[in-house]
């Protein structure tokens, strides 16, 4: 089959904000929702969104108050799992999605958790048929958070684009190897002009209130234990945020305890792996494959 190269680009309202997704292979009927990290954007999931639409249709949103989506007006109360939860389960049905498989990197992950989980919003725990984690864990290490807290609640900005493009080298090193392209594109595809011409990463400062309004909202293993398909978890294997005692936790609960869980750890990668090379490909394409194929 011939490879999709291209992607379109789309705005839909979901829970009264303003949500921009990209789409790839719309053509095909199976279904994959690819969620990004933190401080970061749906185009960060191009490079995977690219392989995948071979064979499903890849929605790749960025969260309310980054990318394209809208700001939000209430920053304490909406910049949290269970709001994010919400805008993704409108867009299931705004898009006439009836089930997908969920890749989420970091953030991304804990809201395809929330949702498979089915405790906040019953219907979606029928709508998620696998859930992929890439680098994300019912726990996260407190360290690692309070340093992401840092780092993102204080975004700096610089006069020029390859300036910014230097300091996103330097605080996502640990994403692992990226091409000099992929780099260029990374930064372009996360930045915007500031009042006084300066550029800064594309999102809401204000999105570290849920650190400070919500601040056990990433402590989920209730959700985890809750969820009852296939789960594949990508950690990088020098990541401080996913500790290998979570994981090995993680085994033995809920869907580890049903046989439901494989663990996978990516060389060369920290928190989080980009997703960006053939053989982090496959392990995600593989896994979802093997789901339907066992359905």
């Amino acid at each position: 089959m011939a490879r999709n190269t291209g992607f379109s680009s789309h705005y839909v309202s979901c829970a009264g904000r303003s949500i921009h997704y990209t789409e790839w292979g719309a053509q095909h009927q199976d279904t994959v929702i690819a969620w990004h990290g933190l401080a970061r954007t749906g185009r960060d999931m191009d490079e995977l969104a690219q392989h995948l639409s071979q064979r499903y249709r890849v929605i790749c949103p960025d969260t309310v108050g980054r990318g394209l989506s809208q700001w939000s007006p209430l920053p304490e109360q909406e910049y949290c799992l269970a709001f994010y939860a919400r805008i993704a389960a409108e867009l299931f049905d705004r898009l006439g999605i009836e089930k997908a498989h969920w890749v989420g990197t970091s953030m991304g992950g804990a809201i395809g958790t929330v949702c498979a989980s089915g405790l906040l919003m019953a219907d979606m725990k029928q709508r998620i048929q696998s859930l992929t984690l890439n680098d994300n864990a019912p726990e996260l290490a407190a360290a690692a958070i309070d340093r992401i807290r840092v780092y993102a609640g204080s975004p700096p900005a610089f006069d020029t684009v390859p300036e910014l493009e230097a300091f996103f080298r330097h605080v996502y090193k640990p994403f692992g190897t990226l091409s000099a392209a992929q780099w260029r594109r990374l930064t372009e595809t996360s930045t915007r002009r500031l009042p006084d011409g300066r550029v800064t990463p594309h999102y809401d400062p204000a999105m570290v209130q849920q650190f400070i309004q919500h601040p056990d909202d990433y402590l989920i293993w209730e959700h985890f234990d809750a969820i009852t398909v296939p789960v594949l978890c990508l950690r990088g294997a020098d990541s401080d945020l996913v500790l290998p005692e979570t994981t090995r936790e993680m085994m033995g609960r809920g869907p580890g305890a049903a046989g439901l869980l494989r663990v996978v750890e990516i060389g060369g990668c920290g928190h989080a792996p980009a997703l960006n090379v053939p053989d982090q490909w496959e392990h995600v394409t593989a896994f979802i494959d093997g789901v339907n194929i066992a359905a």
